[in-house]
């Protein structure tokens, strides 16, 4: 089971390239999407999905032609994407029963069991006579996993799942995506540097619309291994470090900590262990 993208490009009519040579051979489990908001990550999951067109390139999953069989893709296809709708007044169990009919399951008995089962994995069955409109972000978002789970998709699109929820919703979150991920081809697309870390087992790092870096986020951080360099400095001499590749910089304790990639030590700075966060800068600085 496999999904291949090959030299995928899209620019839009007000002349905005978002997709730029994009090609990705992505497996079995988690795979992450990096990347800041504008990047390029939700054109290529809408794309994957068959929402909207690319100029060039190809996407195929197993035998499938993803841009040119667009109902065969959306037959196995799971999409939670970034925002969506949902009927306030309405409950759970009745909505979802209402879009596992459109997934075309039409005997009641296995339809119902299908809601329930689901329902029971997402952690909403105690709460599935509770209207949408009631939900909290967190019940919101498992509610759409449970919906791209149905009719046992083989791949699944989850775009910015945890933006905005709280740590126990987040954990609660990467539990079921873990799950989820074990034996069908998963996307995730984040900006969320901890999200690709706690779930990803492979990622690619995208920055206007053309990915940087496809590797696992453990190879990623080896890469890196005695090239990030630390150094707390006041705020005024910030500029003073200019000629070096300062990757990122914040505040400590009233002054300023910057990381700066190095093959060698800057200058009395102090080696430190590199972390996915260094990864990102690096890769994306000057991008």
């Amino acid at each position: 089971m496999q999904l291949s993208i090959s030299n995928l490009s899209k620019t839009y009519s007000n002349g905005v390239t978002a997709l730029k040579n994009v090609s990705l051979h992505i497996l079995v489990g988690m795979f992450g999407l990096l990347g800041a908001n504008g990047a390029g990550k939700s054109t290529l999951m809408r794309t994957i999905a068959g929402l909207q067109e690319a100029d060039s390139g190809t996407i195929s999953f197993n035998d499938i032609d993803v841009l040119k069989e667009k109902n065969k893709i959306r037959q196995i296809l799971g999409y939670l994407p970034q925002e969506y709708g949902l009927y306030p007044k309405v409950n759970a169990e009745t909505l979802l029963d209402h879009f596992a009919r459109l997934k075309g399951i039409s005997d009641a008995k296995q339809r119902k069991e299908i809601v329930d089962a689901l329902l029971q994995r997402t952690n909403l069955f105690d709460h599935r006579k509770k209207n949408l409109g009631g939900y909290s972000g967190g019940m919101r978002q498992r509610f759409g996993i449970a919906q791209a789970l149905l009719g046992s998709p083989q791949l699944i699109i989850v775009d910015e799942p945890t933006a905005g929820l709280d740590p126990a919703e987040r954990n609660r979150f990467y539990n079921l995506l873990s799950e989820i991920g074990e034996n069908i081809v998963v996307i995730l697309s984040s900006h969320i540097i901890e999200d690709i870390q706690s779930l990803c087992s492979n990622m690619a790092i995208i920055s206007k619309g053309e990915v940087l870096l496809a590797d696992s986020p453990d190879k990623a951080i080896d890469s890196l291994k005695s090239k990030i360099w630390r150094k707390v400095i006041s705020k005024e001499k910030l500029t003073d470090y200019k000629h070096l590749k300062v990757i990122s910089s914040h505040l400590f304790g009233g002054k300023v900590e910057i990381h700066v990639f190095s093959d060698s030590n800057p200058d009395h700075f102090e080696s430190v262990e590199p972390t996915l966060d260094d990864v990102y800068f690096a890769t994306t600085f000057n991008k």
